[in-house]
C-alpha cells in the first residue's frame, strides 16, 4: 500500500541542508501516525494533511544514514561528501544566490 500511495501522483523531492535538518523537518512533519498527528501536533504537516499511517502526507529521513541512502536512490548524481566539501562553505559564507526562474541555488559570481 505504501509504494502504491507514494507512486500515485506527483511528488516534490528535496535535499534539506541546515543544522539539525533531520530533527527540524521531523518536528515540522509531526508524528508518523496520522491519528497521533491530528491530536498531538494538529498544526504539523501530517496533523493537517495526513489521512492514514501510510497516507500521512510527507516523508523525511530518520537519520543521516537513511538520508544518505535515500539521496542515492532519488538523486544518484548528487555526491553528499563533495557537496559538504565544495559547496557547503559557500552557503555558510553567504556566497550563494537563489535564482527563482530556475528554482536553483548557485554561487555568486
Amino acid at each position: 500500500r505504501l509504494v502504491t500511495f507514494m507512486t500515485s501522483g506527483p511528488s516534490d523531492l528535496l535535499i534539506l541542508a541546515k543544522e539539525n535538518a533531520i530533527k527540524d523537518w521531523r518536528t515540522l512533519m509531526g508524528p508518523t501516525k496520522a491519528y497521533r498527528a491530528h491530536f498531538e501536533a494538529p498544526d504539523s504537516i501530517r496533523g493537517k494533511f495526513g489521512l492514514s499511517d501510510t497516507r500521512n502526507a510527507t516523508h523525511g529521513s530518520d537519520s543521516e544514514e537513511s538520508a544518505r541512502r535515500e539521496i542515492r536512490i532519488f538523486f544518484p548524481e548528487f555526491d553528499v561528501d563533495k557537496w559538504y566539501r565544495e559547496e557547503e562553505p559557500l552557503f555558510r559564507n553567504d556566497k550563494v544566490a537563489f535564482y527563482e526562474e530556475r528554482f536553483l541555488h548557485q554561487p555568486n559570481t
